[in-house]
């Protein structure tokens, strides 16, 4: 199993890289141009994301490009597709599907972030957060992309609850679909907040509430 040792000086987003092992030429290209994007975009946004700093952290040529996508909106969405969506996918929703105690699952997830979180994510931000807050105003396929993560996340997350209260893992009046978007909203507005500040410890007391919060839904013993 390919694993790569994550540095404290490394993103958080950053853990997603190991999925480039063990690839095809062609496929390991495509990746290479994927992650290059990812971190361009991160970095300054979509709009502001340059196709030519994209090429020379890669050393892949123009051509190559234009192989895998055909233009700069159609490589965005690949980053979405396959770089966000995929680590969400793993860090959330999956632990999600396997779950009749969410709380705790999410408390558990909580403290691995802000274990691996550095004053690099604090500055940049979430890449989801980003590009829905930038990108969904103008541009109907991000919009479309951003809200089917987002949605994912929730309807896991709710599905986890209803589970949760026929096993007596959460109070029985918990409305599964209103804690799920609270939930959701609330870590999203957690690390807009950490950005807007450039507050690595803004972000720390937000996911300290938050871890607070959810004891509010366990049943009393």
């Amino acid at each position: 199993m390919c694993k790569k040792k994550k540095s404290r000086g490394d993103p958080w987003w950053h853990l997603w890289k190991c999925s480039r092992c063990e690839k095809g030429r062609g496929e390991e290209t495509r990746q290479k141009l994927l992650e290059s994007a990812f971190d361009e975009i991160h970095k300054v946004g979509f709009q502001a994301a340059s196709l030519s700093k994209i090429l020379k952290n890669t050393g892949i040529t123009k051509g190559a490009l234009y192989h895998h996508f055909d233009n700069k909106l159609e490589l965005g969405y690949a980053v979405l597709d396959e770089v966000i969506a995929t680590f969400f996918n793993e860090v959330w929703l999956e632990p999600l599907k396997k779950t009749d105690d969410p709380i705790t699952t999410l408390q558990d997830i909580l403290t691995l972030s802000g274990d691996s979180m550095t004053e690099e994510d604090a500055r940049l931000g979430c890449p989801l957060h980003n590009l829905s807050q930038e990108m969904s105003p103008l541009d109907e396929g991000f919009q479309q992309r951003t809200v089917a993560i987002y949605d994912s996340w929730r309807r896991e997350l709710e599905a986890a609850v209803e589970r949760a209260k026929l096993v007596g893992n959460i109070i029985e009046d918990a409305d599964g679909r209103r804690l799920a978007i609270l939930f959701v909203a609330t870590l999203d507005g957690c690390m807009g907040l950490a950005k807007s500040t450039q507050s690595l410890d803004m972000l720390m007391e937000c996911g300290r509430g938050l871890t607070e919060h959810l004891e509010m839904f366990r049943p009393k013993t």
